[in-house]
């Protein structure tokens, strides 16, 4: 299969070797296009917790060894073994991050062809995650394939294997529960979001707070298409900074005063508060003001404030759903439980699927070989027929002499292959190869016309 995965994530390497390895920008376009020069293709997945390099080794058996197998000569046209490119993307990565690959390799894992397999669709479902099961990996991965495809590198081989750790991975989050339950307080925020209302996209998002638990809430629940983010916080830049982040997520989103909440309430479909202020901040008459306004329309409130924002009365009201820092914790620790007892079925899914995808990788490439084969022996007939006629056109051998000619080259051309195959299984004594081999010839023999 010759797939190679070279990474490092937050299992192998400190938080300060991840950010000097990571790839952003412009620095990922320039990679993807430098890999690709002495790869089959290649894709980048660089988050805060990983980095990670999938690529194609280029086909075919080494024909000969370079004087220096880690350099990073693009041109060198020379087909190398499998641990000869693994050493040449160990080298450009470090020359690509002003390192030396002794300083980067005690961090680095591989993986090479099921191996690599295994560990793609085990990163792409969510189970080599810092959170069991989390679906943004997936995300984050089909944006990286997405890049590389805008690049050109895809080859065909590269791209069929893509294709078949998406359809596995929509396999293992389907049949299993691994990523089924709330296990992060922005996720199981998310979550109840979407069983609470339908129709997320005419929704309002109400951030009481331009915190970092905020925003991991809102990247959650803008994720799910919501109509529109309401920021009301103290200080202007920071609520700023939270809403060039979701605008470049696509959403509409605004920014008030704090001073301004007992307004902004009536608008909110979705209320997380998260401020670390000493004082309430949404009490029960606030509340009740704006649900009059709203008509009663039911509202979600999630106070994930210690100590609390929001008056823990107004969970006795009708028509609204109010969620505190406690509630959801004591969700997601039944809920993680969970996903480690789904994340058994999930391993054993993975490696199935592995071993089926590997299978059909061997069908198709014995299909395009067999093509090869034939076209590389119709060719060489066609030559052995041209000279024939050659021959027969000077009249200087009989037509007899010709044609027995010609049967003997075809005869000779036909044999060479399992003539060579069956000396070198008799050679090394596999006997197996051998019977199989000599079988299959005297059935051909036996049912020729």
């Amino acid at each position: 299969m010759r797939l190679v995965v070279i990474g490092l994530n937050h299992k192998t390497a400190p938080v300060a070797m991840r950010e000097r390895l990571a790839f952003v920008g412009e620095d990922l376009t320039t990679a993807i296009r430098e890999l690709n020069t002495f790869t089959d293709g290649s894709v980048i997945v660089s988050t805060c917790n990983r980095t990670e390099i999938y690529a194609m080794l280029p086909k075919g058996e080494p024909t000969s060894v370079p004087a220096n197998p880690t350099a990073v000569a693009a041109d060198e046209p020379r087909l190398l073994s499998d641990q000869q490119y693994i050493d040449r993307i160990y080298a450009w990565l470090a020359n690509f991050k002003n390192m030396s690959v002794a300083q980067i390799q005690p961090y680095l894992y591989r993986h090479v062809d099921s191996h690599a397999l295994t560990h793609w669709l085990r990163v792409a479902s969510g189970l080599d995650s810092m959170i069991l099961g989390e679906p943004q990996i997936l995300g984050q991965i089909k944006r990286a394939v997405s890049l590389s495809h805008e690049l050109g590198g895809m080859s065909t081989r590269f791209g069929w294997i893509i294709d078949q750790v998406f359809a596995a991975t929509k396999q293992v989050r389907n049949d299993t529960q691994v990523g089924s339950q709330a296990v992060s307080l922005g996720f199981a925020a998310a979550k109840l979001v979407t069983q609470i209302f339908d129709r997320v996209e005419e929704r309002t998002l109400l951030l009481v707070a331009a915190g970092e638990m905020n925003r991991l809430v809102a990247t959650h629940i803008a994720g799910l298409g919501i109509g529109k983010v309401i920021i009301c916080n103290r200080s202007a830049p920071r609520a700023e900074a939270l809403a060039e982040e979701l605008r470049g997520m696509g959403h509409h989103v605004v920014v008030h005063s704090l001073q301004e909440l007992p307004a902004l309430l009536p608008q909110a479909d979705i209320v997380s508060s998260c401020s670390g202020s000493m004082d309430m901040l949404i009490d029960r008459d606030m509340t009740k003001a704006a649900l009059k306004k709203r008509r009663y329309q039911p509202m979600l409130m999630v106070d994930l404030a210690v100590p609390r924002d929001i008056d823990s009365a107004i969970s006795r009201m009708d028509d609204v759903y109010l969620y505190s820092i406690d509630d959801l914790q004591h969700v997601i620790a039944g809920n993680i439980e969970q996903r480690r007892q789904a994340a058994v079925d999930a391993e054993l899914l993975v490696s199935q699927l592995v071993v089926e995808i590997e299978r059909r990788f061997q069908v198709r490439q014995v299909g395009h070989d067999i093509e090869l084969y034939r076209a590389q022996a119709y060719a060489h007939t066609d030559q052995l027929l041209a000279e024939s006629l050659s021959q027969l056109a000077q009249g200087e051998h009989s037509a007899e002499e010709i044609m027995a000619e010609l049967t003997r080259k075809l005869t000779q051309t036909l044999s060479h292959a399992p003539s060579k195959l069956m000396r070198k299984a008799a050679r090394e004594g596999d006997a197996d190869l051998l019977n199989f081999v000599v079988g299959g010839l005297k059935e051909a023999y036996r049912r020729r016309p």
